[in-house]
């Protein structure tokens, strides 16, 4: 979130629009009966409003509108004539108009309302729930979020943002850096409450602690591991409006999490590989995490009936309920794989070796392709093609008969081969068809040295 400093809203209003100006419009603080706004005020109001909505540069599609009447500053003498403008499906404003130069004051319904001694307050039926105006905002950036309340914070004094506070149903309520003048069209910033010190400008008066810890142990039932939190952080939000989280466990493990906009959670991810999130992760130890989980991932290789030493590994961001999919790369063989671990200990991890992971739809990027071709050589010398040491592959297709396609080229320059397997667990090599024979198969060999022999 970049910083910010905020210009005092009611000090503003209080000086801008004295309420002795205005002592005919109520304050909602004594929540006086609402009086009949003079039709003539809405009349001069809707005739100007087209100019008011250009000169302030408002995303507005107008719904009503008012002439408030004029003010003098004391201090530069020049006069502004204010109206009340309210929009379709957006917020309404408070604009005032300087008769000569001068920028346009600009303040949203929901600002006004947080600051009843200004004098001008919002009026007209369309804006009788300022808060509303905020819907179409939230809706577009947080659909998850059932919006219960909100407050306006504050503007940037450089007139660049507009700042909101909104609670929401069951869930970690939000900071809102949105757009000056306010618009649901343009993007906004949303940070969870609980990432906001409470000595922070921007704090949150509308979600309390507990409501936020909630929320965050709600993600974790989601997230596909096992923690009781410990702590948590805010670590930050991409342009597609995901939001990441890092959480410490009680058992001296982390992950990262990940929220998309729409509100679903994606599978955790360990903090021993999330150093490219947001510069990783700081409530744990993430070296340490890295070795303890490496050793584990070691013995589940080995238990599954792959030797394999790990020395490095990366999970696939993939939803595979009960199971994390990771690559493999091992320190004691030159070519990795891609496991499938499941969370039960009584169930055996499902481990793809990087010549067929492809086939299974994982592709390895720890272990070189020349690492991997033995094992399709092996295969070759399994359906009685021994004449063969391949010298590249390519992954034709796996088909809805569970069915998957390599082709693969020979080192000797002779035509080579397209290898059908099926798919598992396990998966087995079923056929090799020389290439000449292969023509129906997908489109047969395609690789350069086999069809030279056309």
């Amino acid at each position: 979130m970049r910083p910010i400093v905020f210009g005092l809203i009611a000090a503003m209003m209080a000086a801008i629009l004295p309420a002795a100006s205005y002592a005919a419009t109520a304050s909602p603080a004594s929540k006086p009966a609402a009086k009949p706004i003079d039709p003539d005020s809405i009349k001069k109001g809707m005739a100007a409003a087209p100019g008011v909505i250009t000169t302030a540069g408002l995303d507005c599609n107008l719904a009503n509108a008012r002439l408030l009447g004029k003010s003098i500053d004391p201090k530069t003498k020049a006069a502004s004539s204010y109206y009340e403008l309210a929009c379709k499906q957006q917020e309404g404003f408070i604009v005032a108009v300087p008769e000569k130069d001068g920028l346009p004051l600009i303040y949203s319904c929901l600002e006004v309302a947080n600051t009843p001694t200004s004098g001008a307050q919002c009026l007209l039926p369309e804006n009788a729930d300022p808060k509303q105006g905020l819907a179409a905002l939230v809706a577009k950036n947080k659909p998850s979020c059932q919006m219960t309340n909100a407050r306006a914070i504050g503007q940037t004094t450089d007139r660049t943002a507009t700042v909101f506070e909104v609670a929401c149903q069951g869930g970690p309520g939000y900071n809102i850096q949105a757009s000056f003048p306010v618009s649901a069209s343009k993007p906004a910033q949303f940070a969870p409450c609980f990432a906001l010190a409470p000595t922070s400008s921007m704090k949150c008066t509308l979600t309390d602690d507990a409501t936020s810890a909630a929320f965050v142990n709600g993600l974790i039932s989601k997230m596909g591991k096992p923690c009781t939190l410990k702590d948590r952080r805010y670590v930050g939000g991409t342009a597609d409006g995901a939001i990441f989280f890092e959480v410490a466990c009680t058992d001296s493990k982390g992950y990262m999490i990940e929220q998309a906009a729409n509100g679903d959670v994606k599978p955790a991810i360990d903090c021993a590989v999330a150093d490219g999130i947001g510069g990783g992760c700081t409530l744990t130890n993430a070296r340490a995490a890295q070795t303890e989980q490496a050793s584990l991932y070691s013995k589940l290789a080995h238990g599954a009936g792959y030797a394999c030493d790990v020395s490095r590994y990366a999970p696939f961001s993939v939803n595979v309920p009960g199971h994390e999919v990771v690559e493999l790369a091992c320190s004691n063989r030159p070519d990795g794989a891609v496991a499938i671990f499941p969370a039960s200990s009584s169930e055996k991890a499902q481990i793809y070796d990087c010549a067929h992971s492809d086939i299974e739809g994982y592709r390895c990027s720890f272990t070189t392709a020349d690492a991997a071709l033995p094992t399709l050589t092996a295969d070759l010398n399994k359906l009685g093609k021994t004449s063969c040491v391949v010298s590249g592959a390519r992954f034709i297709a796996k088909t809805v008969d569970n069915q998957g396609f390599v082709e693969v080229a020979c080192a000797d320059g002779n035509p080579g081969f397209v290898i059908t397997y099926i798919v598992g667990p396990p998966l087995a090599p079923k056929e090799a068809l020389g290439c000449a024979a292969a023509k129906g198969i997908l489109g047969g060999c395609q690789m350069p040295q086999n069809q030279k022999h056309g």
